[in-house]
């Protein structure tokens, strides 16, 4: 975005997102001072900044605690309402299909089970 962006505020932009995946107030923070889910966050808001229609997440909660997962699972499905960027993410935790509004599972590269889930609302 720095090199091709012309005109374009990174800065702000950055900051906008950071506020975006509720990481605004670590701004200042190097990623060593960052949790493991704070640091998933940062990620996501780096894959938003030259704003994509679509993001692919592999994994996206691999090697966090439980508390952790969720807010990650929780920012993606959040973006994906409030600014209708899709979200596709691979997981092999069987709890994560309650983010999904389409849930493909695989096994041996072929697919044994496809299904459209009720839309996701987080009203709470």
């Amino acid at each position: 975005m720095m090199l091709g962006g012309r005109g374009v505020d990174y800065k702000k932009r950055a900051a906008e997102l950071l506020e975006l995946v509720d990481l605004g107030g670590r701004i200042r923070h190097y990623p060593k001072e960052l949790s493991g889910g704070e640091q998933q966050r940062v990620a996501i808001a780096r894959a938003l900044i030259n704003r994509p229609k679509i993001i692919f997440a592999d994994e996206p909660c691999a090697n966090l605690d439980s508390i952790s997962s969720k807010l990650v699972m929780e920012t993606l499905v959040n973006l994906n309402r409030d600014t209708s960027v899709t979200i596709i993410f691979v997981s092999h935790d069987p709890d994560d299909k309650q983010y999904a509004r389409n849930l493909i599972v695989l096994s041996d590269g072929k697919i044994v089970e496809q299904d459209d889930i009720r839309p996701v609302t987080w009203d709470d």
